[in-house]
């Protein structure tokens, strides 16, 4: 399939697609939505920033519009015809954003009932007739327990970003959702990698779907750079600053491996003079949110996170991803560098590399070389060790930033010396005899 209008889809979805000036389908997209569109169901593995979403929107757009203009539109109340699951609030909103775009021309409602959000702003937007509900599995597990969703005319149920939907009781409830559906619903998983909760999905729930690979799956993307920087004896900021001085087109995201790391780094940046956001968990809601939406408006341009930032997030402007701390998961490497270099854009990655990151790097660069011949990198010529210089290793004074970005929660201010200990003197045995004397009494 060469253009979107191959594929049959209604004269409304290819107007949007073209005020929107997409006019080819990209690989997934090509090998996906035909399937799906004829009833199919499917997986669709595609590396980050390929246009899964709208390879699953589209279809769904398509067939649920076409009900309603055959004469059977959406009467019952709370009776999604079209559900998409994603891990997170921030995936919701933002697969939200792209049904948002293309249901201008194609009028159909979709619904958000998303974790993170009130309870009773769920059950409100779920309260009368619509098309399309897109919820997290425990929020939409809960709905249907307390009898506010009914399933029993859905005709396609989407698992977006599944490889991220990590909680305990997601294989369970996932099962629960698909066996109140009709037996005859489209089911389609959409995934940049098969993580172990994706195969136990497939083995499951997708046994007769079909399974569709892009040729860049498991792969990071053609435009990205990939700049491996040796961090000798752990030493990283010096070379971390060389590359924030460096103007980059667009935002940079910074990755640590926890959240001590996230906090602590940001702080660092702050304190030499740059602004900085904090993307974490275990923060206020509301501030992370405020937080992304200041570095999506290129308010501030470097964002510090753990791999939180890593999974689903589609920000068109990130030029740069430095990751700070390697993950230990090839996996989870591709998901962070899947955050720039996104729809045929290019980017840059830089990783500094420890000796305990070689196996990573070694099976990220596939030249062939083993962890034990990168570990040159860290030899001189003789072969001994090499070492930064004392000036290096010197921590040098810091300039606090004037107008500090948010960073997340403040640190803790230091404390000060505790005063020496004085005991205090022996009561009299005068003074003793009255206190006995008040116990008694």
């Amino acid at each position: 399939m060469k253009t979107f209008s191959d594929f049959g889809l209604l004269p409304s979805i290819l107007k949007t697609l073209k005020a929107q000036k997409i006019f080819v389908p990209t690989e997934i997209q090509s090998n996906t939505i035909p399937l799906t569109m004829s009833g199919q169901s499917t997986v669709g593995v595609s590396e980050t920033g390929s246009g899964k979403t709208l390879a699953y929107a589209l279809p769904m757009l398509h067939l649920l519009k076409t009900l309603e203009n055959e004469g059977r539109p959406v009467t019952d109340t709370a009776a999604p015809r079209g559900i998409v699951m994603v891990p997170s609030r921030e995936l919701g909103e933002q697969v939200s954003k792209v049904f948002k775009t293309f249901t201008h021309d194609t009028r159909v409602r979709v619904r958000p009932a998303l974790g993170g959000m009130e309870f009773e702003h769920a059950r409100r937007n779920v309260s009368g007739p619509f098309e399309i509900l897109l919820a997290t599995p425990g929020r939409l597990a809960q709905l249907i327990s307390k009898d506010l969703i009914y399933l029993h005319d859905v005709r396609m149920l989407v698992f977006d970003e599944a490889d991220q939907m990590l909680d305990k009781g997601f294989l369970e409830d996932s099962q629960a959702i698909v066996d109140i559906c009709p037996e005859d619903t489209t089911l389609a998983l959409f995934s940049a990698t098969v993580s172990t909760t994706v195969q136990a999905l497939i083995n499951s729930i997708f046994t007769k779907a079909e399974v569709v690979r892009s040729s860049g799956s498991g792969k990071t993307a053609k435009k990205l750079i990939t700049k491996n920087e040796t961090v000798i004896d752990g030493i990283r900021w010096p070379i971390f600053e060389r590359y924030l001085k460096q103007k980059v087109e667009g935002g940079t995201i910074v990755f640590t491996n926890t959240r001590e790391q996230c906090d602590k780094l940001a702080q660092l940046i702050t304190e030499k003079g740059y602004q900085c956001l904090v993307y974490r968990g275990e923060m206020d809601k509301g501030e992370r949110r405020t937080n992304l939406k200041k570095f999506r408006t290129g308010e501030i341009d470097i964002l510090v996170s753990t791999d939180l930032a890593a999974r689903g997030l589609d920000i068109e402007h990130v030029g740069r991803v430095i990751n700070y701390h390697l993950p230990q998961q090839k996996e989870n490497y591709l998901h962070r560098a899947g955050r720039t270099a996104r729809a045929g854009r290019s980017g840059l990655v830089v990783n500094l590399v420890t000796e305990r990151d070689l196996n990573l790097i070694a099976n990220i660069e596939g030249k062939g070389q083993s962890p034990k011949e990168l570990k040159k990198r860290f030899q001189d010529k003789s072969g001994k060790r090499l070492h930064v210089t004392e000036e290096q290793r010197k921590p040098r004074p810091t300039k606090l930033a004037t107008g500090k970005a948010t960073t997340g929660k403040p640190s803790k201010p230091k404390r000060s010396a505790p005063p020496k200990f004085k005991p205090k003197p022996k009561p009299s045995d005068a003074t003793m005899l009255k206190i006995h004397g008040r116990i008694k009494r």
